[in-house]
């Protein structure tokens, strides 16, 4: 440790820290650290105040670290005359930290040592050396973050997988042919993978997140780590391109410095070296249904006005907002006129849009005349029904050919059995032979039968799903009544957006359609569904009829 005499210094913190890859690269644990520094403090005869141990924590941050605050605070109170680390990076892996700490120290005439470099702070020569050494040290660990990250790209854009686990897939560890770096491969999850493909298999048969999460937890399925599904689970699965055996890296720029989403327009995308679980054509699928989605208003806008948020700009299709302007009366006074305007123009000017401003009173006044009209139209309701009930049959589709592909192979398999049964009433199986095929053609019939049950419910739940005149027209007049009993502005708006997917406007700044829409969830908060509609894992529906 140098040869500097610091015999006057009677008390010394330790202090002492590692994060778990650290560890397991550099081999020197808390203990090895406190060992070493409790037996120099025994030769040159210090007495150990206290050991502060930061375990399994990263460098980067100070105030992360219960134990450096703790080491700080006594310092304050000059409980100790030195600090001792086993090396400078223990105590911060930032230049800047690292100076900051020391001055510090040094302003409560504290000492700080390090076990496996040669220095000291308390001279101006000392310092000078520090400050060097603090330098290089954050330069080389720079340099080797910059090689990681190297690597890992590269690893990418040759179709290796970086992340960690994901649903679906295990991380196998190859073979290292006696060098340092680990290197893995995906391996298809048979189990898990079954699981992947019914949550795309699923949405694409046109299940809402919730649904897919409310069936996969019913019927026991479990995430990687063996916890119930949540709907940004079910989301992430659905737009993650590695279950078509692609490769996508550096989603986020500079996450570990940054702490902040910054996406990367250009990320990696390559072929993985992995086994796909699905098909191409199922992933367009997903994604064709996930886009569709994407631009439904499912939340109340901050906009103080009914159709923020609904109604579009017809030159750049972005929500208007609310704008104003100031006229004045012959009579000198100030009249205040309220506008739906572009958001994009209000928020980035000329250069993208124009205003395109559209008279709040006159929009909001025909919207409502609109849908008054449509509360009253015996022909609309009747559309509608049709619609919704053809909806419904086209989803049906696929689980009938699978109920009937299914019931065929349960007639295979007792088929199958009565002639194994046959075979050894003819002394050609033995009993033992017989009693181990039935095992496996019951196990086969078992799973086909609980699959079956499985269909039969879905079916039976569409059937129960077929909607009447009677609903539409329920639907319509509830709407009536809850928009003029609601008492705030942000009631009316949020059945706005429940029954509008969108308004569009002329280049004559009138409005020219009203896209509404009819789905689960208008049918739920106006409680037309009532009871039925709790815990439902039928699939959503939505359809769009342009006024």
């Amino acid at each position: 440790m140098g040869d500097a005499s610091i015999a006057p210094l009677k008390r010394a913190a330790i202090y002492a820290r590692v994060s778990t890859i650290e560890q397991a690269e550099e081999g020197y644990s808390i203990d090895e650290q406190l060992r070493l520094l409790n037996q120099w403090c025994e030769k040159e005869g210090y007495e150990v105040y206290h050991e502060y141990a930061d375990r399994g924590i990263s460098g980067k941050s100070i105030k992360a670290r219960p134990s450096l605050q703790h080491l700080l605070d006594d310092a304050m109170n000059r409980h100790f005359e030195v600090v001792i680390v086993w090396k400078m990076n223990r105590l911060a892996r930032n230049i800047l930290d690292l100076l900051n700490i020391v001055t510090e120290l040094n302003r409560h005439n504290i000492a700080f040592r390090s076990y496996s470099e040669t220095l000291e702070t308390e001279t101006p020569a000392g310092r000078l050396q520090f400050h060097m050494m603090a330098a290089i040290a954050e330069f080389e660990r720079g340099t080797i973050a910059q090689n990681v990250k190297m690597g890992m790209l590269a690893r990418a854009r040759e179709g290796e997988w970086n992340g960690g686990q994901v649903l679906g897939y295990d991380i196998v560890k190859l073979p290292s042919d006696g060098k340092k770096r680990i290197h893995t491969k995906l391996v298809v999850n048979q189990s898990e993978s079954n699981t992947v493909r019914e949550i795309f298999r699923l949405y694409t048969s046109g299940y809402g997140y919730k649904s897919i999460v409310n069936r996969l937890n019913t019927a026991g399925y479990r995430s990687k780590k063996g916890n119930l599904f949540s709907i940004a689970t079910v989301k992430t699965i659905l737009t993650n391109p590695i279950y078509i055996g692609m490769i996508r890296y550096n989603v986020r720029r500079n996450w570990s410095e940054k702490r902040r989403n910054d996406i990367n327009p250009h990320p990696i995308m390559v072929e993985g070296k992995h086994q796909p679980i699905i098909t191409n054509e199922q992933w367009e699928k997903a994604q064709t249904v996930l886009k569709s989605r994407s631009h439904k208003a499912n939340r109340v806008h901050s906009g103080e006005h009914l159709l923020t948020g609904l109604i579009k700009c017809p030159a750049c299709g972005a929500s208007m907002v609310l704008g104003r302007t100031t006229n004045r009366n012959k009579d000198g006074s100030k009249r205040v006129l309220e506008y739906y305007v572009c958001g994009a123009w209000k928020n980035k000017g000329t250069s993208v849009c124009h205003s395109n401003g559209v008279r709040i009173d006159q929009a909001d006044q025909y919207v409502l005349k609109k849908l008054s009209r449509l509360v009253n139209s015996d022909r609309l309701v009747r559309d509608i029904v049709n619609r919704l009930n053809r909806q419904t049959k086209e989803v049906d589709a696929p689980f009938q050919k699978e109920k009937k592909q299914v019931r065929d192979s349960i007639d295979k398999i007792e088929l199958r059995k009565k002639k194994d049964l046959e075979l050894y009433e003819d002394s050609i199986l033995s009993k033992s032979e017989l009693a181990e095929r039935m095992e496996q053609l019951n196990g086969e019939q078992l799973k086909l039968k609980t699959r079956l049950g499985q269909i039969e419910d879905s079916l039976h739940n569409e059937s129960q799903r077929e909607v009447s005149v009677q609903m539409i027209r329920e639907t319509m007049n509830r709407f009536g009544e809850f928009f003029r009993q609601s008492s705030s502005r942000e009631q009316r708006k949020r059945l706005m957006e429940l029954l509008i997917d969108k308004i569009t406007i002329g280049e004559d700044r009138t409005v020219h359609t009203i896209r509404i829409q009819f789905n689960k969830e208008l049918l739920q908060y106006l409680n037309v569904e009532g009871e039925r509609s709790k815990n439902d894992l039928s699939p959503s529906f939505c359809i769009y009829i342009d006024l």
